[in-house]
């Protein structure tokens, strides 16, 4: 059998890069995918196709979840379509690059309001479905939550909330039979990444242990994982999915 057979999940931030890996590797897992787009309407139809044709169920739901009504309702129509919720991925968020020195507070919460607050709002909204039966939580974060990179602050402050988040969440869900988890990747290759930025992913490439990028897939893996009955017994944990660069010393 399928890890995920006969689940319903939520990925949010599921039209591209890391959410469309959750997705279908959660769709090839036997699960029914709600797939969450904030704007990329077409881009997520594409991605819930994809999930079709490896033979589950899929529906696009729409939401700014920076907006905590939003996140509600979200969460509510993919339960509603599925009938339930046994896992969600919280996926979405934002990466902008700027200074520190200079950043202004609007620039602070704009990042911290879509990596945190909706992980916040979400994960509450989805906590109140799976009450009765259960579920997984899993939320995506970074390894700059622990180690932070250049021009990256509210990012990686964010991430580092987002972990103690999950850690807070599996604390004071874990009486009603829910997991709260999270992963934090590294560099995970996308379209034009190596040409726009060859000396970073060169660096990379001499950095990892295993000589590669990441692919949304190998998070996609993790999440599979961490929703499924293999990890029956895993709450407030942060898997690092990044090739072994952490491991690397950096004196």
């Amino acid at each position: 059998m399928r890890l995920l057979e006969g689940q319903v999940a939520l990925v949010t931030g599921a039209s591209g890069g890391i959410g469309r890996g959750v997705a279908l590797r959660f769709a090839e897992e036997g699960a029914a995918v709600a797939v969450h787009c904030r704007t990329a309407v077409e881009a997520a139809h594409e991605v819930a196709g994809r999930v079709r044709e490896s033979g589950a169920r899929a529906v696009v739901v729409q939401g700014d979840l920076t907006d905590e009504d939003a996140c509600a309702r979200v969460v509510g129509e993919a339960a509603e379509w599925g009938g339930g919720l046994d896992a969600l991925v919280n996926n979405a968020g934002v990466q902008p690059v700027r200074e520190l020195p200079g950043m202004t507070a609007a620039e602070w919460r704009a990042v911290v309001d879509a990596n945190l607050s909706s992980v916040f709002a979400c994960t509450q909204a989805a906590a109140e479905v799976m009450r009765e039966r259960g579920g997984s939580v899993t939320h995506i974060a970074s390894i700059e939550g622990r180690q932070p990179a250049p021009s990256h602050a509210h990012y990686s402050a964010s991430k580092a909330a987002v972990v103690m988040h999950a850690r807070s969440a599996a604390l004071e869900y874990g009486a009603y039979g829910i997991r709260v988890n999270s992963v934090s990747p590294g560099l995970i290759d996308r379209e034009g990444l190596t040409e726009a930025w060859p000396e970073g992913v060169g660096r990379w490439h001499a950095a990892a242990p295993l000589g590669r990028l990441g692919r949304p897939e190998d998070v996609g893996d993790a999440c599979v994982f961490l929703a499924s009955r293999l990890a029956s017994w895993v709450t407030g944990h942060d898997l690092v999915v990044d090739g072994g660069v952490s491991a690397r010393p950096t004196w």
